[in-house]
Formats: structure tokens, sequence, C-alpha cells
């Protein structure tokens, strides 16, 4: 049986509390491996080494910073396989999937080593004789990340490389389901050579690590990736502090097939954000509305495609639906299922499982009348609208109180693009899936589904402060 202590300080210590949790295998119930978990005073000794170490890492060399970053990449990348095999026993993710999460949070860590030598100010434009002016930026000081279970390297390295290469020290917190994934992280950085105090991981419970972490007045940023009702939570009180935070919250994700785009296409396209990682990714397809001209033989499509998919163990490399992370979301389904039928929706396929493993289910002709409709599900499945055109198609896709990532299928370039700039979404994919990433856009959503940005210079804006600095080699005359 693994077991795995705090790395708190550079150093891996034991749980003073002597509270040891088990962390579950979602595909078969069984314990995965034992976790340390952090009370307050590993949170206090966390904090205070990376406020101690804050200005000496702020003080580091870009050149060196980048060093650092490549190098835990690299060791990443050296070790995926065997990270991938802890990511499939402790989330359920697919084979191709948590390989997929190590590779590319190697990318991460290269994306953020090439931000260190990129963090830059800017000369302004004088506005009196013999002015130089000019602002830099630097670095917050200990920023804290919380991140969830569902892409939990991927979704920890886009807060804290960033951060790490602005000059930050940071803390995280890694999800209660998956707290292996922080484990990781920290032996990537410890074999790369991180200064002790800069990184600390610390497993524990929100209602305790969270809280503590985001009221702490030595903590100068939250960055949280999670629910809407979690994150609502973290920005009342990260504002009563006076401190930056950043939220990449829940998402209803629309993804809209006009007519002149191919049906079968469409099909696999929707297949794809609807399924992946269970539907358990804050970007999946959750709604796909459809013109009324195909909508008949996209729903035989889409049936096709989804009966297709192999379901079952996430060790075997030709599944692409494994567990839900726990079997309680399987209720949320299940209710929402019913609810949708009982108001006209059809089931064409799934709306069973066995234990934590969901059928991939696709609901036919839902309406706003239906809870689906707004609820997010965070399950392997998904809704079909029918519009009566492009024009009503865009009425049903901003009918909803999130705004993550969104979708068009469409031959006509002139329409998605007259239509992507109205879609209330913080990201707009036209003939893609609603699933897609990459470290160098801004990465986030709008109305419930978030505030900030994540990703390349856009991760560097918000882990710094701007500082406005003059020069005058002229004294101006004062009125006395």
């Amino acid at each position: 049986m693994r077991e795995y202590k705090l790395f708190i300080g550079g150093e891996w210590v034991p749980t003073s509390s002597g509270k040891i949790v088990d962390d579950i295998n979602p595909a078969d119930g069984s314990v995965f491996a034992k976790v340390h978990t952090a009370g307050p005073i590993e949170v206090e000794a966390a904090i205070a080494s990376a406020y101690a170490a804050r200005e000496a890492w702020a003080e580091t060399s870009a050149v060196e910073r980048e060093r650092i970053l490549l190098k835990a990449g690299d060791y990443m990348e050296a070790h995926a396989k065997e990270y991938a095999e802890l990511l499939i026993a402790e989330s359920g993710s697919v084979f191709t999937k948590a390989m997929g999460e190590m590779f590319g949070g190697a990318s991460i860590f290269r994306v953020a080593a090439g931000e260190c030598r990129r963090v830059n100010g800017e000369v302004l434009n004088p506005e009196a004789p013999g002015m130089f002016s000019a602002f830099i930026r630097q670095p917050l000081g200990v920023v804290a990340g919380i991140a969830p279970f569902n892409c939990p390297i991927i979704l920890a390295l886009n807060k804290l490389a960033f951060a790490l290469a602005a000059g930050n020290t940071f803390v995280l917190k890694p999800s209660s389901d998956t707290p292996v994934s922080g484990i990781i992280i920290a032996q990537c950085l410890e074999a790369a050579g991180l200064p002790k105090g800069v990184f600390s991981c610390v497993p524990g419970p929100g209602s305790l690590v969270g809280d503590a972490l985001t009221e702490d007045d030595r903590v100068r940023m939250v960055a949280f990736t999670g629910s809407t009702d979690v994150g609502r939570r973290i920005a009342s009180k990260a504002a009563a502090k006076f401190k930056k935070y950043t939220l990449e919250m829940g998402g209803k994700n629309p993804l809209i097939v006009l007519k002149d785009f191919e049906v079968e296409k469409a099909a696999k396209i929707a297949a794809y954000g609807a399924f992946y990682h269970q539907g358990q990714i804050c970007m999946c397809t959750s709604r796909i509305i459809v013109e009324t001209d195909i909508y008949d033989d996209f729903c035989e499509a889409l049936v096709s495609v989804v009966k297709a998919i192999k379901v079952g163990d996430p060790k075997d490399p030709e599944v692409f639906v494994g567990p839900l992370i726990r079997e309680e979301q399987c209720l949320v389904l299940d209710r929402q299922i019913k609810d949708a039928v009982s108001k006209g929706a059809r089931l064409l396929t799934g709306g069973t499982h066995e234990g934590a493993l969901y059928q991939p289910t696709i609901l036919a002709d839902v309406t706003p009348k239906m809870d689906v409709f707004y609820e997010e599900s965070f399950g392997p499945m998904t809704s079909i609208v029918r519009a009566k055109d492009a024009n009503d198609a865009l009425r049903l896709c901003n009918d909803n109180s999130y705004g993550l990532s969104s979708a068009i299928l469409t031959n006509n370039v002139g329409t998605a693009m007259r239509m992507a700039p109205k879609m209330e979404a913080g990201m707009v994919h036209i003939n893609e899936s609603t699933v897609l990433g990459t470290q160098l856009a801004p990465f986030g959503g709008i109305k419930n589904s978030g505030v900030g940005r994540e990703g390349g210079a856009f991760s560097t804006d918000e882990f710094t402060e701007k500082k406005w600095i003059t020069v005058h080699s002229e004294t101006r005359k004062y009125p006395f």
C-alpha cells in the first residue's frame, strides 16, 4: 500500500494530527493509497515557509527560474507512464486521457519556463519635460492554488507553473478526491531543484485548508478551479481581504450545429466533447443545439457514434469512458433524466449505471422547461435541443447562467464570424469541439463560469502587479 506524506517547505513531513485518509480507486472502490492530511499546523507551516521564501525567489534570475521549470517538465515527461498509472487509479481517467495529461503537464512547465523572460513592463509617453515614465511588473508574493479532481495535473499547473515563473511562491491544495496529483507535482519540482519553501502541497478538506489559505493575510492571491458555489464563497472571502483571485468554474457548454454542416462529422465532434473524461470536464458539450432541418438525422448519427464508444476499465487503452469520480454523482444524472423525460424529452441511449460506471447518455427534445437544460450534469450525458434557425440557436445558446466554452459547426465562415462575438462565453470554437485547450490562449469564462484568465502571458498578467515608476530631471514649478 502506497503512503504519501505532505510536502511542506521542501520537506516530506507526516501529518501532526495523525489523520491519514484512504484514497479510493473509483473504478473498483478499492483503497488505492494512504495520504497524510493537512491540519492547521501544516497549513500554517506551508504559508510561513512560502512567505519566508518569497523575496529570495522574486530576486532569483529569470534564467534560473526557467532552468528549474524546464527540468520539472523533463522529469514529468520521463515519468509519464508511471504517473499516468497513478492518475488512472486515483481519478478514473482512461489511459489516453491520463497520458495526455502527463505530456500536457510537461508542456505547461515548458511554456511557463518561456514566460520567465517575458515578465515585461513598458516605457510610457512622458507628460512633462524631463520626465521618464514606465511601469514594471512585480510578483504578488504568496499565491494559493485550489485544484479540482477532473484534470488535477493540468489545472493545478495552469496556476502554479505560471505563478512560479512570475516570481511568486505557491501553496497548492489538491482536490480531496485526487490528492496524489499534488504529490506528483511536488516530486517533479523537488527533482528539478526548486529552492525550499517556494512550493508546498497540503492535501486536506476545503473547509479547513481552502478557507485558511483564502483568509490568511500573507496570501496575496487565490487561484481556484471548481464548482460555482465554492468559487462564489472564495470570491467573497478574498474580496473581504482585498486580495486578487481567479475563478474557473462550471459550464453548460453549447455546441451549435447548423444545417450546412456534415451530420456524421458533427456527431463525432459532439460525442468527443460530451463524453471526454466521462463528461467531468468544465468544457464538456452538455447542450447540442441543432437546426431543425438536420435534427433527426443528427440524433440518429450521434446515437450510432455513442453506441460504438467502449466503456469500462480505464486501464484499457481502448476504453474512452471510465468511472465517475464518485458513485453518488450517478444520482444527479438519474434525477435530471427523470425530470426531462417527464416533461417530454426522449432518452435515446444510456441512462443506466453499474457502480460509478455510467453509460453514455443522450437526451433528445430537451427544452428550457427541463432542469438539465440549465444545470450542470458533470457526467457522461448530453442534451440535444431543436432550433428553428441560426438566430434561434443563438438565443438558446445564450439562455444560460454559465459562459465558459462554446462551439459552432458550419461551412459558412461569414455566419460563424457573425455569431461568434454574440455567443456569451469566454471561448468560442468554430468547427471544433467545446473541449479545447492551449497554454498560450486566454482560458476562462464569463457569467457564472469565472473571473480572470489562465495561459501564457495572460497568466503573467494575473500573477503580477504593475508598479508605475517615474524619474524627473527637471523640477516642476509649484504654486508656493
